[in-house]
């Protein structure tokens, strides 16, 4: 029997499955990649077979319907855990699913939930990465005293938090500075974060790519000012697709009453958008992104995989009605 850990290659799909796999080390095959491509579950359908087992973290259930339903109909069990939008759950005696979509909650904490806390530290560095700071806040006063975090500490976990996060963005895999699954392997040699913040020097990398890729990301003027939002398009360069992730949370905590899209060229013509609401009412980004396409993602951040061109002035309307 095999098992397949499938996760999202962000801080929260990281840390999610770290948490789970520190409590209960098992060999498994890691199947992620960069933080869009989560239509991850069709990557294994022909592969896994009756008996064998799958826990999913992180990447939608309404995107991966079909071959989650594939994979039960063929005697796999599956364990899932989420908070993007799921649609209907299906019920399956082989499933079994914790999913919460609400906006202050992310997979890390889902797990920490399943896990009883055992792992809390690392739902603190999940939360911190998916720009859920209060939450992160929430699971560090709920340490006990023995276990308490200095101020320093926190901000050591949310720097980790953030350069998790951002090594995960790009259009491809050519765009990151390392893949998601060489990323979790080196990050589950670790129990202690602040050992790998200390003494791994893939962290310094990527940490010291994000800080230079932002530096260049603030020197980009907005494209339009709306009466709720602000809207940036970066340069087609692969620093700006990294970045635009990590951007978007700047300038949502910078400015929490306004809602933030950032657009970067894709291939096709069009763009790649990330939404970020206002941090004040953290709500809406995946109704607005799921009218286009090839969008979806979650109520405080979301985005869209291919935006035409000639979808932008629409998305610009529907931006201003979103947040007046």
């Amino acid at each position: 029997m095999s098992h397949y850990d499938v996760f999202n290659g962000d801080a929260d799909g990281i840390c999610a499955l770290h948490q789970l796999r520190l409590e209960s080390p098992m060999e498994s095959t890691l199947v992620t990649g960069v933080k869009r491509d989560i239509a991850l579950l069709g990557r294994i359908a022909g592969q896994a077979h009756a008996g064998d087992t799958v826990t999913a973290l992180d990447v939608s259930l309404d995107v991966n319907r079909a071959p989650l339903v594939a994979l039960l109909d063929r005697g796999v069990r599956v364990e899932y855990f989420d908070h993007h939008y799921a649609g209907d759950v299906p019920a399956h005696p082989g499933f079994r699913a914790l999913i919460d979509p609400s906006p202050d909650v992310c997979t890390g904490i889902l797990v920490d939930r399943h896990l009883g806390g055992t792992q809390r530290i690392w739902a603190i560095v999940a939360a911190f990465g998916d720009n859920l700071p209060d939450a992160a806040l929430a699971l560090a006063h709920m340490l006990p005293p023995g276990r308490a975090l200095s101020p320093a500490q926190l901000r050591a976990l949310r720097d980790l938090g953030d350069t998790l996060a951002y090594n995960a963005y790009g259009d491809t895999e050519a765009d990151l500075i390392c893949h998601p699954a060489q990323l979790y392997r080196t990050l589950s040699r670790y129990a202690d974060p602040f050992a790998f913040i200390r003494d791994e020097p893939l962290r310094a990398e990527i940490e010291h790519s994000r800080l230079e890729d932002l530096s260049l990301a603030q020197t980009t003027p907005p494209l339009a000012s709306l009466k709720g939002a602000t809207v940036y398009v970066l340069p087609d360069a692969a620093w700006s697709r990294r970045v635009r992730g990590a951007f978007a949370n700047e300038l949502a905590n910078r400015s929490p009453d306004r809602a933030h899209a950032l657009l970067t060229p894709d291939n096709r013509g069009g763009y790649m958008v990330s939404l970020r609401a206002p941090l004040a009412r953290p709500t809406g980004a995946d109704a607005l992104c799921r009218r286009f396409a090839t969008g979806g993602g979650r109520r405080g951040a979301a985005g869209i995989n291919h935006l035409p061109q000639e979808g932008l002035p629409e998305f610009l309307r529907e931006l201003e009605r979103a947040w007046p």
